[in-house]
């Protein structure tokens, strides 16, 4: 049952992360998210824990201001809260902050610190400065590429250092991450993605080894007095392996490490950042270190581990900015499992056999969430559709699954 709230939530997406926090904003409140997106994905589909309206061309500027007045307008008699749920939004939301905060709630940093955070070369500029270990890196553009010899040895990693140029553009076999083996397939891949319309830099980095389980993902949300408020770290068992999937993880157990969300903490403190950060990191058994990836301007598509674990994200960010609720610094430790893929797939394809082992004993102990199953937000309609994308998943692994732990 939708309780009265004095604020209403407008989130921009309508994937899986969509659903997560819209899910978090009704455990906590009762409250049904307004979802807007440019088409309505299987995750948010049938619910009745969310509004959903479609809003087409959402992600191009000269729709998005006037889309989101039109909806201020249409809710004036409520506080509305604006959330990013993928990093198209989160960049228009930060690009007309000042727009939006007339009309929203606006809980995102400034245009200039994220000209300094989102293009990956300026980031690892930044880790350097706060001793942050990350894998040898360089870049290619689109003027030198031909030429183009990486300074370490395959195989090697590819990825857009603007990733929303990136996810815009077409060009058949384009993948979120590519890994080329040897030089001819470093210059099929880099060909490829220079004759589409994406001509921004590339980002070259060497291969970290290790399956799925060495990466780790740490979402944080720094309050607005600059002042870190929840920390919760997460151990992938398995990530999503199609094309379009690479790089998102399909099964996280909640994990601890204070040393690592002291270090993370002091940088966000001391760079002035505020709103959720969703750190990609890479544990490199060689030299024993983190190797951090990225850092998104938002919580990440996976972050609803940190709300089943029992520590709602959504809360956080509406105690905080909504309801001025003061929060003390939490680290997580609590356990659990989170998944969007169903336990066959994940007992199938998952390699360590440590975690597996944590995982079905925390299955046996019912300390497991699937976001997307949601017993309150259930009907005949959206447990189907909610079965054949099970099933399809069993249908995506069996083709594109390989182990050879490429799939950063």
């Amino acid at each position: 049952m939708a309780t009265e709230q004095p604020f209403l939530p407008v989130l921009l997406g309508s994937d899986m992360n969509a659903y997560g926090m819209a899910r978090a904003f009704y455990e906590a409140y009762g409250i049904k998210p307004l979802v807007l997106g440019r088409s309505h994905l299987t995750a948010t589909q049938d619910s009745h824990i969310l509004q959903f309206q479609e809003i087409d061309r959402l992600n191009e500027q000269d729709v998005f201001a006037p889309a989101l007045a039109e909806v201020a307008k249409k809710y004036a008699d409520k506080k509305l809260l604006l959330l990013a749920c993928g990093d198209d939004y989160a960049k228009l939301i930060i690009k007309n902050k000042p727009a939006l905060q007339e009309h929203f709630t606006v809980p995102y940093i400034d245009e200039s610190l994220m000209d300094e955070i989102l293009l990956k070369e300026n980031f690892y500029k930044m880790c350097d400065q706060y001793n942050f270990k990350y894998p040898g890196t360089t870049t290619v553009t689109a003027d030198n590429y031909e030429n183009f010899t990486p300074p370490f040895a395959y195989p090697i990693i590819l990825k857009a250092s603007n990733s929303v140029e990136y996810w815009a553009c077409k060009f058949p076999g384009k993948k979120k991450v590519f890994v080329a083996h040897d030089e001819a397939e470093k210059t099929a891949i880099l060909k490829a993605i220079y004759s589409s319309t994406y001509q921004d830099t590339m980002i070259i980095q060497e291969f970290i080894p290790g399956d799925d389980s060495y990466m780790r993902v740490l979402n944080a949300y720094v309050g607005k007095d600059g002042k870190v408020k929840l920390m919760c770290l997460g151990n992938p068992i398995l990530e999503e392996h199609s094309p379009e999937g690479i790089g998102s993880y399909a099964a996280i157990v909640t994990t601890y490490d204070k040393e690592l969300m002291d270090q993370v903490r002091f940088f966000l403190e001391d760079i002035g950042y505020t709103g959720f950060a969703n750190f990609d990191m890479k544990y490199d058994i060689r030299d024993k270190q983190y190797k951090l990836f990225e850092i998104n301007l938002r919580n990440g598509r996976s972050s609803y581990y940190v709300t089943a674990s029992g520590h709602n994200l959504m809360k956080y960010v509406a105690d905080d900015h909504m309801l001025n609720i003061e929060q003390e610094v939490t680290y997580v430790q609590d356990k659990h499992l989170w998944m969007i893929i169903p336990k066959g797939v994940l007992f199938k394809y998952a390699s360590n056999e440590k975690l597996k082992l944590e995982a079905k004993k925390l299955i046996s102990e019912g300390k497991y969430t699937n976001s997307l199953y949601f017993n309150e937000d259930m009907n005949a309609k959206r447990w189907v559709k909610l079965t054949l994308n099970n099933l399809n998943y069993y249908r995506k692994y069996k083709k594109y699954f390989n182990n050879k732990g490429l799939s950063e």
